[in-house]
């Protein structure tokens, strides 16, 4: 499978391939405008009805270091020990859906290709198409074999406060906002300070999916790309939201339309916006 993404049609044909293993990884997150909270786990929408054989990971605790003021990726030994408690090993295929146009999937995407498992797939249009198409549906948990995941962290998908800091300087970096344009232009912040990283080509996520919840096609993206001047031969791009998870679909769907070079900044603007120190522009 050469694309990152899967079709509905595609996992109901290997539903029961025993080295499949599919995660849901369900919930929202409200406007910054609404009074909080604003961001939401479904595990009861899970536990309702899913895709048969996924297993349920919380985006907001499984997969993120506790404590953490900006939702940072998991440890190392946390996120092993959670795939292995799933039933996944390094010699898994993964497929990930959500309900939020894949936002989440790609955050778990992006973590488990972050530990070295690069054979994980995004279900494009996710639950929300599989339930829409009247697809297989399932209320029971499943049960698998304990795993073995061992991890190898690829450090060239994460970058850091002080990556950017340097990138600034030497002006080698391109940088890619996926918040709203009202977050970027500073009217309205999850962090204590608005406005966005200086230098950084607003992409709001939503403008990259299509209206079944699937990424848009290739040529449009190239063209939303083209026309804000992101460049997808740039030596190095990093993106950055609120917290490191709509900046992974920013990630996919320029990988989709053939950039490389991708990194995530995972502490983004919730560690950006709320450090003194950092420039900022509006």
């Amino acid at each position: 499978m050469p694309s990152p993404l899967v079709t509905t049609d595609w996992l109901e044909e290997h539903l029961h391939d025993v080295d499949i293993r599919i995660i849901e990884i369900r919930g929202k997150v409200l406007p910054p405008t609404e009074p909080p909270p604003h961001y939401f786990t479904d595990r009861a929408g899970y536990e309702a009805s899913h895709i048969p054989n996924a297993v349920f990971v919380d985006w907001q605790v499984d997969i993120v270091e506790p404590e953490s003021p900006s939702s940072d990726i998991a440890s190392a030994d946390r996120f092993s020990e959670l795939m292995e408690e799933l039933g996944i090993s390094n010699t898994s295929t993964i497929v990930v859906s959500d309900d939020a146009a894949s936002m989440f999937a790609c955050r778990m995407r992006w973590a488990l290709r972050y530990y070295g498992h690069e054979n994980v797939y995004v279900l494009d249009g996710g639950w929300t198409k599989w339930r829409a198409e009247g697809r297989p549906i399932s209320s029971e948990t499943p049960q698998f074999a304990r795993g073995s995941f061992v991890t190898n962290v690829n450090p060239n998908l994460k970058a850091t406060s002080h990556d950017i800091l340097q990138g600034l300087e030497a002006r080698s970096l391109q940088l890619v906002d996926l918040r709203s344009p009202v977050e970027y232009a500073g009217e309205t912040s999850r962090a204590r300070h608005g406005g966005h990283i200086p230098a950084a080509v607003n992409l709001p996520r939503k403008t990259m999916v299509a209206d079944d919840m699937t990424l848009k096609p290739v040529a449009e993206l190239r063209s939303i790309f083209a026309d804000l001047g992101i460049d997808l031969s740039a030596p190095d791009t990093v993106l950055y939201c609120n917290s490191g998870v709509s900046a992974t679909y920013g990630l996919l769907a320029m990988e989709v339309s053939g950039a490389t070079n991708l990194r995530i900044y995972d502490g983004s603007w919730k560690e950006w916006g709320n450090d003194d120190s950092t420039p900022k522009a509006t």
